[in-house]
């Protein structure tokens, strides 16, 4: 990498200080914090000015393939919309993939990473795109294979994968597309990584907050800490459980807080995604951002904070 393309690089790599544009990919209907990053996120748009939202796919036990995991999603961020009083980005949400990367050459052609494609061309080095991930990237690596030249006009900021330290990778949002994670991660793209088990693991909400901070705020909060008890109770969850949120941390590495940002990191060369599930290190890659902890009580004190003051009521 010739040294002013480390430059360029390392400057995207740099929090942000002022409003900046951005979109969410999400697989919102495949747990209950998708729905809580989505929501923060909408109440944080005097920085994060939200131009689109892609429904990403997903499977597990709530869809019955990635393609029926993307479509309720769409729905499901739709659903939020209403909710949040912000049904003016309707038109703005878009279909992803309906499933996975046959190959790591290969796009799965999609509303979604054919609007990022297009959309992230009209930004540059200077003032890029940021583009929020929390699911399976698959439309995220269908653009940067439809139009590489993006690879230098966003900021990735991605929850997925396992902590490097971790005895495995295999993570949800990572293990569903390996092909996508090596693309992406193989790009140049500047990457926020958002570990999952062993760094955002920790990010976790207890009944008794939920009950406290969230319940009779509004119709959003109520329907957001019913999502998790509701959830919960399935589960057959004992009297003393808590419960990660994990997607909202995506979020707020875009953010700060009266005492700063509510994450550590550091810079690292950027890992290879085996197919084995598993983590390999080359120190000659492109420098990424390696988030390796969170402030979790000021990080839910803000996240609290907004959603009890958005617009709506019960």
């Amino acid at each position: 990498m010739k040294n002013t393309e480390l430059a360029s690089l390392l400057r995207r790599l740099e929090r942000p200080s002022g409003p900046v544009d951005v979109v969410l990919d999400t697989d919102t209907f495949n747990e209950v914090d998708d729905q809580f990053a989505l929501s923060y996120l909408l109440a944080s748009q005097e920085k994060l000015k939200v131009q689109a939202l892609y429904a990403a796919p997903f499977f597990n036990e709530k869809s019955s393939s990635p393609e029926d995991g993307m479509l309720k999603s769409y729905e499901e961020i739709l659903r939020l919309l209403k909710l949040c009083h912000a049904q003016e980005l309707e038109d703005r949400v878009f279909q992803g993939s309906r499933g996975y990367l046959p190959d790591e050459k290969t796009p799965v052609a999609s509303p979604a990473a054919e609007d990022l494609a297009r959309r992230a061309m009209g930004y540059s080095p200077e003032n890029p795109l940021y583009v929020i991930a929390i699911g399976a990237i698959t439309n995220v690596a269908s653009a940067l294979l439809l139009e590489p030249a993006i690879a230098e006009k966003i900021v990735l900021v991605w929850l997925g994968g396992n902590a490097w330290d971790w005895p495995d990778n295999h993570e949800f949002n990572a293990f569903q597309d390996v092909a996508a994670d090596r693309v992406v991660f193989g790009s140049g793209a500047p990457i926020v990584q958002l570990p999952c088990m062993g760094v955002v693991s920790s990010f976790r909400v207890s009944e008794p907050e939920l009950r406290c901070h969230l319940l009779g705020k509004n119709q959003l909060c109520d329907y957001l800490a019913g999502l998790v008890i509701s959830d919960q109770e399935k589960a057959g969850a004992g009297p003393c459980w808590s419960r990660p949120i994990w997607d909202v941390t995506a979020v707020a590495w875009l953010l700060e807080g009266p005492d700063g940002p509510f994450m550590e990191d550091r810079l690292e060369p950027a890992p290879i995604f085996q197919y084995d599930h598993h983590y390999s290190f080359d120190k000659s890659r492109p420098p990424m951002r390696y988030v390796y902890h969170i402030h979790r009580d000021a990080l839910f004190e803000d996240l609290f904070r907004k959603l009890a003051a958005l617009e709506g009521h019960s």
